[in-house]
């Protein structure tokens, strides 16, 4: 739940007041570690997904999983809702009433729209 605090300051004055507004040894621990997760393979991966984008290819790729009744889409996300994170964060918002989070089981989530 430290990600809204990080995206918001990061929204409100870029990188460098997102750095400046959190701790230094979670300011270190991006300089240090950052670069190891965003590697030359992530960044190539990103420029092929941007290009599958400009090309068409995802475009594509969505329409007929749509033709088809969306049958991966609905697994992924049904699988997706499942995911251990979704546990440990609806016990996590529990524990903080001041979210005014909806008390439910991830409804939307599971939804088949």
């Amino acid at each position: 739940h430290e990600m809204k605090l990080i995206v918001d300051l990061m929204y409100q004055g870029g990188m460098s007041y997102m750095r400046y507004s959190i701790s230094d040894t979670a300011e270190f621990g991006d300089y240090v570690s950052g670069p190891r997760i965003i590697d030359e393979r992530a960044r190539n991966e990103m420029r092929k997904i941007l290009r599958e984008i400009q090309d068409g290819s995802f475009a594509t790729r969505w329409i007929l999983e749509n033709q088809a009744g969306r049958p991966s889409f609905q697994a992924m996300r049904r699988s997706n809702a499942q995911h251990q994170i979704e546990h440990v964060g609806r016990d996590l918002r529990a524990m903080m009433p001041w979210l005014n989070a909806p008390n439910k089981k991830t409804e939307i989530a599971e939804s088949t729209k």
